[in-house]
């Protein structure tokens, strides 16, 4: 059975515990990162299941369980019907599509985020990401079998963004990386043995204001957790407590024209022309606004494996 691990603010403090049915148990030990608390608490956590509970889970402030400076490395397009939507071939898939977001994008479970001024097309994406429990340093293969040496840890993401950023100016970093648009947790659901397969079954939902927008399971991955670090080991280094994104599902506001449409328009329009159209045409669609609320989850579809619940409330920037 997994064991959840929660970061919170009491008073001034800022505390590590185990989240049980009902309560939380704060951890005894001081870490000073996720990386601490991996490499060095599993003794404590361990023991927290014969200590009382210290806190009831709904009067404490929940903090991103990733702590920061870390790398949150991405992969787009990794669901078989999102990847349909995207106009793309899962079945003749030719590479594996990564991209990263800067630590800065990281926040809370249910920290506001704040929609900057100039975006209209704000996206939401719920992710399963992947907590490194040992660093890569250099080129390795990883298996299904290995993958718990360099897996230790699961929570659920959200890789908000900025869709009139991102595609018109062909800039996935400055798109996805606005302070707040990765949010991280409730939990950090520590792996036991029998987690690794239920990886393969995870059913991800997203709702905004109660609607669904997103659902699928990891069933139907492109290219699955062990594969996708063996590449990214080729050209990438990983510390422990980074997060690798392993995509979206299908249901994002943004949907991408028929192929044949983007050739023509390509061949048709200057590309300053043609985003200025893609924008016009979509600022009427279910991209979030200020007063949307986004809630996440994940979970095993036998329930053995639960990350919780996230949920963003969306505000507009405050007046200076």
């Amino acid at each position: 059975m997994a064991t959840y691990l929660s970061r919170y603010v009491t008073g001034d403090a800022v505390t590590w515990g185990v989240v049980f049915d009902g309560g939380i148990t704060a951890l005894e030990g001081r870490y000073e990162n996720t990386a601490d608390l991996l490499e060095n608490g599993r003794d404590d956590w361990t023991a927290a299941a014969s200590r009382p509970f210290t806190h009831h889970a709904g009067v404490v402030h929940m903090l991103s369980p990733i702590t920061t400076p870390c790398r949150v490395l991405c992969q787009g397009a990794n669901f078989r019907q999102h990847a349909i939507d995207s106009g793309m071939d899962p079945d003749n898939r030719a590479f594996n599509l990564f991209f990263d977001k800067t630590d800065a994008s990281v926040t809370g479970p249910f920290t506001p985020v704040t929609r900057p001024s100039h975006v209209r097309l704000l996206d939401h994406e719920i992710e399963l990401a992947l907590v490194m429990g040992k660093s890569i340093d250099g080129p390795v293969t990883i298996t299904d079998k290995s993958l718990r040496e360099y897996v230790v840890a699961v929570t659920i993401a959200n890789d908000l963004s900025a869709r009139d950023v991102q595609l018109p100016q062909g800039q996935y970093l400055k798109g996805k990386s606005y302070r707040g648009f990765c949010p991280l947790g409730p939990v950090l659901a520590v792996l036991d043995e029998d987690d690794y397969a239920r990886l393969d079954h995870l059913e991800l939902r997203l709702h905004v204001n109660g609607d669904v927008r997103q659902a699928d399971t990891t069933a139907n991955f492109v290219y699955r957790p062990a594969e996708s670090l063996t590449e990214l080991s080729e050209f990438a280094n990983l510390s422990v407590g980074d997060v690798v994104l392993t995509g979206t599902p299908h249901g994002t506001a943004a949907k991408s024209p028929p192929a044949i449409v983007r050739r023509i328009a390509t061949a048709a329009l200057p590309e300053h022309v043609m985003w200025k159209l893609f924008i016009r045409r979509n600022l009427d669609g279910p991209f979030l606004r200020p007063g949307d609320t986004v809630t996440a989850s994940i979970r095993s579809s036998d329930g053995a494996l639960d990350l919780g619940e996230q949920r963003t409330p969306i505000v507009a920037p405050t007046e200076a």
